[in-house]
């Protein structure tokens, strides 16, 4: 009897105490965001352990490579929105490799497309031919202005905007470029002396020809207001704008003259390239028509316009399948990388029969441009766009989380702006709203670690490195969108109680 009666004292106690450990934690965290389901089950982590991975980085690793993290995520699996690392922990994917996975990671057809050129052909140079890189060639042009017929695959974002400089000084028989403050498009020497970023720049010669115009920032430019972006959310600035015209666009574009007018010679560019959206920048957006008048201007000296979809392409805005068609320009070249295949190396260059005959002057060659296996994949990926019509959900679930975040930006003073278009979107946090001073560096690590540990994963732009970029696959969900605001109002409440 006496046993038994320590027995049942015993399973009361217990009892007694998983309740209490059950309220407090109810009581501590009842407002934690819960990561919204999946069937998915990821294999168990067979890699090196953490420690040791650390420790070779830093012996081994060039240390320009940083992580996004304070303490740095070791990845063992990826399955469309969704990535686990080395402990099993499951993570939402809001950056997807910096705007890289398109349709999801590991996607099934994308997937299936690859291993089955990979059982048949690995390798094949351009001086041989393949019909997997014919059959993609055909599918890319279809989606591009007819007067883009022709395709030069390469690896990179980089080489293609490389690439595109090359055809407009060959074609136009003129040198000099003319690119955009803040933009980003690449890390060649040419295409970094084009990027307009301290932070990606180091102390040597820059290329030679290559000019920067003022960007026509409506948040934090001298110009804008609360009518300027084709974006669904607008600054909280007064706008002076009358219906259907744009103040901003024609200051800004004075500002573009003087800039050709002071360093290009009077006979005109070769060149403007812009991003339809600055990506690395902080999903900068250009004013209403302020694009159309620069592509009218430089078009009217001979000179050609270069698009720069390498972040904007493959439906991610969600109006448009290409950034450029929501300004209402018809490029000469189109450079694309990152989504275009899922993550696989991979880039492309669109342009004319006319300028693409250019290149005929001399040999021009790239070893790994249109490997099959990319190929292959790039295929299934323009497939997997439109039959699951992920262009679409851009649309419908970027509107939805714009709009939902904006609401952040009416609570907290730290948000500044939310601006983007589809799953396009920028979160500029700031020390107080009247200056626009960015938030400095050690908040902003401690918000996005906030994030991580919570199970969302953002990524992190802007000169001063203040902008959330999300730039998730096209395939989240309203559910991964509430979840998004949920946990960034969640941190954001924490910061601004002194919690974090």
């Amino acid at each position: 009897m006496c046993k038994m009666k320590k027995l049942l004292g015993s399973i009361v106690s217990d009892w007694s105490r998983l309740q209490r450990q059950m309220y407090v934690t109810n009581v501590v965290t009842p407002d934690i965001p819960v990561l919204p389901p999946t069937n998915h089950v990821a294999r168990k982590y067979q890699g090196l352990d953490y420690d040791t991975v650390q420790k070779i980085k830093e012996a081994h690793v060039v240390p320009c490579i940083k992580s996004l993290n304070s303490k740095p995520l070791l990845i063992n699996e990826a399955h469309m929105q969704w990535i686990y690392d080395h402990t099993g922990k499951r993570y939402l994917d809001m950056f997807a490799g910096i705007v890289t996975v398109s349709v999801g990671h590991c996607h099934p057809r994308v997937t299936e497309a690859a291993k089955s050129q990979l059982d048949k052909l690995l390798h094949c140079s351009n001086l041989f031919q393949h019909s997997t890189m014919y059959e993609y060639t055909k599918k890319l042009v279809k989606t591009l202005p007819p007067h883009l017929n022709v395709i030069y695959l390469v690896n990179s974002g980089s080489e293609a905007n490389e690439l595109a400089i090359l055809l407009a000084r060959l074609y136009t028989k003129k040198q000099d470029v003319i690119a955009f403050n803040s933009a980003y498009h690449g890390g060649t020497h040419l295409t970094q002396t084009l990027t307009a970023l301290a932070t990606y720049k180091y102390p040597r010669n820059n290329a030679p020809g290559i000019h920067h115009a003022m960007m026509p920032d409506v948040y934090r430019g001298i110009w804008g207001g609360a009518r300027c972006r084709y974006s669904p959310i607008q600054t909280k600035r007064y706008c002076e704008c009358p219906p259907n015209q744009c103040d901003a666009t024609n200051k800004f574009y004075e500002q573009l003259v003087n800039a050709f007018q002071y360093n290009v010679p009077i006979t005109g560019a070769a060149a403007l390239i812009a991003e339809s959206i600055q990506g690395v920048a902080g999903v900068k957006e250009f004013p209403r028509y302020f694009l159309r008048k620069a592509y009218e201007m430089i078009k009217s000296t001979d000179g050609l316009f270069i698009s720069d979809e390498v972040q904007t392409g493959f439906g991610r805005t969600g109006d448009n399948f290409w950034g450029f068609e929501m300004h209402g320009v018809s490029p000469d070249i189109v450079t694309m990388a990152k989504g275009i295949a899922n993550g696989l190396p991979m880039g492309a260059v669109a342009t004319t029969t006319e300028i693409a005959q250019v290149l005929t002057k001399a040999s021009h060659f790239n070893t790994f441009g249109g490997n099959p296996v990319s190929c292959a994949a790039a295929s299934a990926v323009l497939d997997v766009i439109k039959d699951e019509e992920l262009q679409a959900n851009c649309k419908e679930v970027g509107t939805y989380l714009l709009t939902q975040l904006s609401k952040l930006r009416d609570q907290f003073e730290i948000v500044g702006d939310v601006r983007g278009k589809g799953l396009m979107i920028g979160v500029d946090l700031v020390q107080n709203k009247e200056t626009r001073v960015p938030l400095n560096s050690r908040h902003m690590s401690h918000i996005l670690d906030s994030c991580k540990d919570i199970g969302l994963i953002l990524g992190r732009g802007g000169l001063s490195g203040n902008v959330i970029r999300i730039k998730p696959p096209m395939c989240v969900t309203m559910e991964d969108a509430k979840f998004t605001y949920d946990v960034l109002h969640h941190v954001l409440t924490k910061f601004q109680n002194k919690k974090l």
